[in-house]
């Protein structure tokens, strides 16, 4: 069955912001520690900007527009997080001034889930 949200993430494909483009150059093909990320990915009602399927971990990029939506993305988070997934959040413009720390957190993240996975991650 198709997913209801598989033709919106495909114009957040094509329309990616530069902050995404740039977080999208350090994730895509397998160059952040060997994992595999997709971009713009349907989960549930949302679309996760980034998702390690593997590791259930999703990348957001926020721009300004987010600091006009905090209860949404609160609740966003929370419902993600309820289902398993491990969210970390960005300022877009922390990731075109610092992409070298942004680098470094994923890293962290990365680091932290493949010695505490999530409880319904398969195995491997």
């Amino acid at each position: 069955m198709r997913h209801p949200n598989r033709d919106r993430a495909r114009k957040l494909r094509r329309e990616q912001t530069d902050a995404e483009s740039k977080l999208w150059y350090l994730l895509r093909a397998r160059r952040l520690a060997g994992y595999k990320f997709k971009r713009q990915f349907p989960i549930g009602p949302f679309i996760a900007d980034f998702a390690c399927l593997e590791l259930k971990l999703i990348i957001e990029a926020d721009g300004g527009q987010h600091a006009d939506q905090i209860t949404y993305d609160e609740k966003r988070t929370e419902w993600l997080e309820a289902n398993d997934w491990r969210v970390v959040r960005f300022w877009n413009h922390d990731i075109l001034t610092n992409i070298e720390g942004v680098s470094e957190t994923i890293l962290a993240a990365v680091r932290y889930l493949e010695k505490n996975p999530s409880p319904s991650k398969p195995d491997s």
